[in-house]
Parts: C-alpha cells; structure tokens; sequence
C-alpha cells in the first residue's frame, strides 16, 4: 500500500507557511520621486520581516508615535544602514525616515488585518499628503 499521498498530505497541513522577508528600499530620489521609500505601502503576515535598504545614504526607518497597533514595540534603524525588524502584532504601523519625516518620507505597513486607518492630527503636512497619495494608490 502507498502511503507517500496520505503523508504528503499530513506534512502540508502540519507546516505552517514560512514567514517572509520583504525588501524596501530607502532613496533621496528614485523614478517615483524625492525621499521615498519603495514600496511605499506593504501589506504583510503576522510574523513575516521587513528589511529596510540603505540604498542611498542618510535614511532610517522609524516608527511614528500614535501609529503603531496596542502592544507592538516601536523602532528606530542607525541611519544610513540595513535593518530588519519582525512584525508579529496585527494592525497599520506608520514608518518614518527620521531626519527627512517634514519631506514626507513615510510609508505603510499593513499587518495582517489592520483597523480602520486613522492619521495622528500632528502629522508634518508632507506626510499627511504622502499618507493619502498611497492610500488612494491601494484604493485603485
């Protein structure tokens, strides 16, 4: 009797989908424009990572204050180096390069399933229209 179907079978049920690293890169200008962080908006598992390039120097990747989900930890990468973080809380984390946040260098991360997105009302102007230009871009 074979057993190997009922086995293969077992061990995909049993493994559960490995986590994935997801690439972005950090630019002071790229084909879509100044201070920009490519992709602009991630939509990623609980558990999955995020590694942020150091393509052109002089970027971070940070966390803004009041947009992160209950119970997950802020960050702050060194400037100008690679960073990875993990993910593992559900819901919408607003990322920032620190030195060039008043540009409008921002970006979304998705998390599972996020909330609704709500915007702290002390945003830099910049990256309240940044915020908005990729959310209609993910409307579309």
């Amino acid at each position: 009797m074979n057993r190997l179907p009922a086995l293969c079978i077992m061990l995909c049920i049993a493994v559960p989908a490995a986590a994935e690293t997801h690439d972005v890169g950090m630019y002071t200008r790229s084909e879509n424009g100044p201070m920009i962080y490519e992709p602009q908006f991630l939509r990623i598992r609980p558990g999955d990572s995020v590694r942020f390039l150091s393509v052109q120097s002089g970027h971070n990747a940070a966390t803004i204050d009041g947009m992160i989900p209950e119970g997950a930890e802020s960050f702050r990468s060194p400037l100008g180096e690679d960073y990875t973080v993990t993910l593992t809380v559900p819901g919408l984390y607003g990322i920032k390069c620190s030195p060039h946040y008043g540009m409008g260098m921002v970006m979304l991360i998705e998390v599972g399933e996020a909330p609704e997105r709500v915007f702290p009302d002390d945003l830099p102007p910049r990256a309240r229209q940044r915020f908005d230009a990729i959310l209609q871009r993910e409307a579309e």
